[in-house]
């Protein structure tokens, strides 16, 4: 084999290994502005690992929709590159498409089709053969089993989630959006939903969602990301944030109220309130429990007595609503 052969062979095998070892999503710098003038995503930079659940938090307007309706070819980025599986997703949008499934925000449906129908028709719309079993195992999953014959008009508003849901999942795709996939469910089929998305990741299934729901996100996803008008602010996994960002609070109730602070806590964040009649430490940079047991510490070495002690930690919430204000003010 001549050199140049040997280059082109070594070439294409990097190409493979980079397909099956790289990101199963990988976005550059990705733009988009709509007519007249609003910037929806600007330099997105963001890679998606094969089989994690990853969180997408971003006020309403932020730019999530905007991305998933980019990577899925719903839109035209107005910059920037998207690979999906190895491929470029606008030369290889069929191919790329037939991997992917996505539940919207808005629910869309023939609403006089019966639910298996609907959900069979959805198989066949990416090229898909009839398969009677995978359609059972999906609606079972999702308990529509019994609804299988029922119009789907006939349903509540939870359980056309699901077939929203059971569309997407029809034709087994390796990459799952889902936005707001738990909007107007209630309680009970809410729990129902994340058993199966967590049953999905633990068959391999990537999973991308946008959720209100915060409490979710922190309980179920690996990795976070926030964004806010159009820019990625952060992504990390969810014990690095909470670890970097997240702050601790301690509320020290003394027995008499104090006159000043204790010279020994005054490399602490501390203050003096309620008239004097607490010590309040308030810290973070993931150090946050450490120093208010010091700080604890510090009181009782000084003679200080107290009857009580609330602590309290922020929660993926608190993170998410302060580094959104943060920004926003930072902007002005």
């Amino acid at each position: 084999m001549t050199g140049s052969r040997r280059a082109l062979a070594f070439g294409r095998a990097a190409a493979i290994l980079r397909r099956v070892d790289g990101p199963i999503l990988d976005i550059r710098n990705l733009s988009k502005t709509y007519k007249g003038g609003t910037t929806a995503l600007d330099g997105v930079d963001l890679s998606i690992r094969k089989g994690e659940i990853f969180a997408l938090l971003g006020p309403n307007g932020a730019g999530k929709t905007t991305l998933i309706g980019a990577v899925c070819g719903l839109l035209r980025p107005s910059g920037g590159t998207i690979e999906a599986f190895g491929l470029d997703v606008q030369r290889h949008w069929r191919q790329v498409r037939r991997r992917i499934g996505l539940v919207p925000q808005e629910l869309s449906f023939d609403m006089f089709a019966r639910v298996d129908h609907s959900v069979n028709f959805s198989r066949g719309m990416f090229g898909f053969p009839p398969n009677a079993a995978r359609i059972e195992e999906v609606l079972r999953s999702l308990s529509l089993w019994d609804k299988r014959e029922a119009k789907i008009r006939e349903l509540s508003g939870g359980m056309k989630r699901r077939v929203m849901i059971a569309k997407a999942l029809s034709h087994e795709p390796e990459l799952l959006f889902l936005d707001e996939p738990t909007a107007g469910v209630d309680v009970e089929l809410r729990r129902d939903m994340w058993k199966q998305i967590g049953a999905l990741r633990d068959k391999g299934t990537t999973i991308i969602l946008t959720t209100h729901y915060i409490e979710e996100a922190q309980e179920m996803a690996d990795r976070v990301g926030v964004i806010n008008k159009g820019r990625l602010l952060l992504v990390d996994d969810k014990a690095a944030i909470m670890a970097q960002l997240g702050r601790s609070e301690a509320r020290i109730t003394l027995t008499s109220p104090i006159s000043a602070l204790p010279a020994s806590l005054a490399g602490y964040p501390v203050s003096l309130e309620d008239e004097g009649r607490s010590v309040v430490y308030r810290g973070g940079d993931g150090k946050g429990k450490r120093e208010a047991a010091e700080v604890i510490k510090a009181v009782v070495a000084a003679g200080i007595g107290f009857d009580g002690i609330v602590t309290k930690e922020s929660t993926l919430e608190d993170i998410f609503v302060d580094l959104v204000e943060g920004r926003e003010g930072a902007a002005a």
